[in-house]
């Protein structure tokens, strides 16, 4: 057999080559899915940690809520027990310093957006304080306002009393008033006796009664005054003159003015007499009224006042005279 540097066109038997492509393909694969599956599960274990942090946010979210809403009912409790009743709200500024600094600690734990549970706790025991604070001022409102209620209740009372005594008061007080009207009224003098006597004063002093107008110097005025019930003590009695010509007689510089009566006003007198009076007894009165003027013929009448009342009346004449008048 030749020999060839040229291969033969027919082939050698050799051992087939190991195929390796399925193995590492199925590796491959193996590992893909491997890779899957945790990321699938990474993924799951990730989501369930959101969960489990957005139950947690959720979880302090709504205890804040909650602490937030017991706060603001604490605050309306506290508003509604002081704003209504400033006695108590007296009361309350000591203790309010206290309150205040509570308030203060709460709203800044609740203004937190990352507050732990150890401050939310402690949000809470304070806001329980709050409570417990507010619950005994509404105590104290409630014996406030019992006290008020009964004080109300005296006060009507007291007021329905002092309604009726006024009225007994008044009662009394008119009756007081009517009865010593009546007194004063009763204690009136009576004037009895009444005498005008018309006198002619003479020279050598002697004095004598006559009825000749141009004679006459002054007229002696006398009466009788009585009273059962008038107390002892001065009296004013007015004597009041009216001339024939219809006035009244008076002259200011012996002591004629006006005076008060109960039925005709004010009215002019001529002459006011002081009267020491002695209770139950009759007492005489006289005076005389000598003017600074002649006296004028006709009728002079006299009255005689006390008391504002006219207790007494006389008329005398002066005449003419004799025979040459």
């Amino acid at each position: 057999m030749s020999t060839t540097n040229y291969p033969s066109a027919t082939t050698q038997n050799q051992p087939p080559k190991k195929d390796y492509k399925g193995l590492i393909i199925g590796l491959l694969a193996f590992g893909l899915l491997g890779t899957w599956g945790y990321l699938l599960w990474n993924n799951n274990k990730n989501e369930q940690t959101i969960q489990t942090k957005d139950q947690q946010i959720a979880q302090v979210t709504d205890a804040k809520t909650e602490l937030q809403s017991n706060f603001d009912a604490a605050l309306a409790r506290l508003d509604s027990v002081t704003g209504n009743n400033n006695k108590l709200e007296e009361q309350l500024a000591g203790a309010n310093s206290e309150i205040s600094k509570k308030k203060a600690e709460i709203r800044s734990i609740l203004n937190k957006k990352n507050a732990s549970d150890a401050e939310l706790k402690r949000a809470k025991e304070l806001i329980g304080e709050l409570n417990d604070k507010i619950g005994a001022l509404e105590q104290q409102v409630q014996e406030l306002t019992a006290q008020n209620q009964q004080l109300n209740t005296d006060l009507t009372t007291e007021k329905g009393k002092t309604t009726q005594l006024t009225q007994d008061l008044s009662n009394t007080t008119t009756q007081k008033v009517e009865a010593e009207k009546k007194v004063d009224i009763a204690s009136t003098f009576n004037a009895n006796n009444i005498s005008v006597s018309p006198v002619n004063e003479k020279r050598s002093g002697k004095e004598k009664v006559t009825t000749t107008a141009k004679r006459v110097d002054k007229l002696v005025i006398g009466f009788d005054i009585t009273n059962r019930i008038a107390q002892s003590g001065n009296a004013d009695i007015y004597v009041c003159i009216t001339g024939p010509d219809g006035k009244p007689v008076t002259v200011e510089a012996l002591g004629s003015g006006t005076f008060t009566t109960r039925e005709e006003g004010s009215k002019l007198f001529t002459a006011k007499v002081a009267v020491d009076y002695e209770a139950g007894k009759q007492k005489h009165v006289e005076f005389a009224w000598k003017q600074n003027s002649d006296f004028q013929r006709g009728n002079y009448k006299i009255e005689i006042y006390h008391n504002g009342f006219k207790i007494g009346e006389g008329v005398r004449e002066l005449k003419k005279g004799g025979l040459f008048g």
